[in-house]
């Protein structure tokens, strides 16, 4: 008799994808998409070298001088200030400018060149994490992470969730003063084997940084990058609107804290319930500070200040963002400071001195296990240019604008939050879509006698219901980090996606109704 034949029959199980599959197809959808979606764009108008130059459809170009009886002229209802100081420096689309165009579809090889000029366009951001990565990768080797993580554990016995409540609030901060997304990338390696170490998973870390973080930005207050940009392109102050946007930040964070806790205490109390148990043991050996060499675990003076350091290096860059305006080069700059600090002291000492070899091989592999990452975000990257080169994207913003033109003040605010929340897949970038979308959008608000600013206000809500899954944007980066399964976390953000949408719906039309 056979063996085999009463062995059960293993099920068939559908699995999604990994992020460099699932960015694969969709930048061959958006391929295909350039031979059926007209093509078409609106005339772009950006400033330089003291005048305005328009960019018509056909290229022609033309320069008028910098003035605001030029932008009247355009109906470009913007302070020409804000192009002359730098608020708004891409170009910005011109109403009643659309025009359809010869078809341009992408060829197949394009997929491909796409990837390579995406990655291309990112590599400020991929510095940046490959000298984050090299940072981490010094300090593990140091010994100074599982020295404070046994010291850490004996004092936060009982109060774990404490932890996780400074890191969301602080993130959530972040997000709403600042527009801190990418940035929070470094947040993932330090805090991750602190959430194993009090017995949370992968979705207690994305959910206390990411999704923290972009909570702030999707009911942001001030910041600069998104709200204050977008207000501008839609000719409207950013402070209108403001207390409805604080309402939301409080209301939207406190319940963003309850379903942490909900969720972190489940986890904490059985580990099987976590959504992304299956991947535990993989996510535990990745991040996890345990080792079965034996170590030497004395919280020393010397890693004390290695810890220091490191934990300074990350309130340096808060500092720098917020106050000194730093792009991803001088927070990269910064962190490599550190980490030279950091090879130093841990390169020499008579007793636990690594050697400059073993050195300078923890920072290139620290390195270089953030390839992957930043990869993911070129991809990403790539996938929108496809859409732009293709001439789309354009087509997409004029036939949403004309859908809801017209329509009754409430009907229409609902129906113009749905539209960002697809644009957002299109165009993730916050300040891309501010300018692309609000002097097209904005204008529509006249028609049906409501302020400027709750379109605004549409834009936040649409665009970041969408960030938190769409795959165009920091989701694949930060699941490719802690190699989280996608469909895990859909099945955890779901909700939060549904919240943003219908609390941030009632916010609109109760703005609508007030005015």
């Amino acid at each position: 008799m056979d063996a085999t034949a009463n062995q059960p029959k293993k099920k068939w199980k559908l699995k999604m994808p990994g992020a460099f599959t699932i960015l694969f197809f969709l930048t061959v959808i958006s391929v295909f998409l350039t031979w059926f979606v007209p093509a078409g764009s609106y005339s772009k108008l950006s400033y330089s070298h003291d005048h305005l130059q328009i960019v018509a459809p056909s290229g022609k170009k033309t320069v008028y001088p910098a003035t605001q009886a030029t932008l009247k002229k355009l109906n470009v209802k913007i302070d020409v200030d804000q192009f002359k100081s730098g608020a708004i420096s891409k170009p910005v689309s011109v109403p009643g400018t659309y025009k359809r165009l010869k078809q341009h579809p992408m060829s197949l090889y394009s997929i491909f060149t796409s990837m390579v000029n995406g990655t291309m366009q990112a590599v400020d951001i991929m510095i940046f994490i490959f000298v984050l990565g090299g940072l981490i990768g010094v300090v593990k080797a140091s010994g100074a992470f599982e020295s404070g993580l046994e010291a850490l554990t004996k004092k936060s016995k009982g109060k774990e969730f404490i932890l996780v409540f400074m890191v969301a609030v602080l993130l959530a901060f972040g997000g709403t003063l600042c527009g801190i997304e990418e940035e929070a990338v470094a947040f993932y390696p330090i805090l991750a084997p602190v959430f194993i170490v009090m017995g949370y998973d992968s979705i207690v870390v994305v959910g206390a940084i990411f999704l923290a973080s972009s909570i702030g930005t999707t009911f942001s207050i001030i910041n600069p990058f998104q709200v204050v940009i977008a207000s501008n392109a839609a000719g409207t102050q950013f402070t209108q609107g403001m207390t409805g946007r604080i309402i939301g930040f409080t209301v939207a964070v406190i319940c963003l804290l309850l379903y942490l806790h909900w969720y972190a205490r489940k986890v904490q109390k059985d580990p099987s319930f976590s959504y992304t148990y299956e991947d535990k043991a993989k996510f535990d050996a990745m991040w996890s500070m345990d080792s079965s060499e034996e170590k030497d675990l004395t919280f020393t003076i010397k890693k004390r200040i290695i810890l220091v350091l490191f934990a300074a290096s990350f309130i340096i860059m808060i500092w720098g963002v917020m106050a000194k305006g730093w792009a991803f080069p001088e927070m990269a700059s910064s962190f490599l400071l550190i980490a030279v600090i950091i090879m130093f002291l841990t390169c020499f000492g008579h007793k636990d001195g690594l050697g400059e070899y073993q050195t300078t091989e923890a920072f290139s592999n620290g390195a270089a296990s953030l390839v992957g990452v930043s990869l993911i975000i070129g991809l990403a990257r790539g996938i929108n240019n496809i859409l732009n080169d293709g001439y789309i994207s354009d087509t997409i913003l004029y036939q949403s604008s004309e859908l809801v033109r017209h329509m009754s003040g409430s009907v229409f605010i609902i129906m113009m939050m749905l539209i960002f929340f697809v644009l957002g897949f299109i165009v993730p970038s916050s300040s891309g879509l501010a300018v692309l979308a609000m002097p097209i959008m904005a204008p529509l608000a006249d028609t049906v006698h409501i302020p400027r600013y709750i379109v605004v206000t549409a834009y936040q809500f649409g665009q970041y219901a969408m960030l938190f899954l769409a795959p165009t944007g920091l989701v694949m980066a930060t699941l490719q980090m802690l190699d989280m399964k996608y469909s895990h976390w859909v099945r955890f953000v779901w909700p939060v996606v549904a919240f943003v949408l219908i609390f941030g719906g009632g916010i609109l039309v109760t703005e609508v109704l007030m005015n």
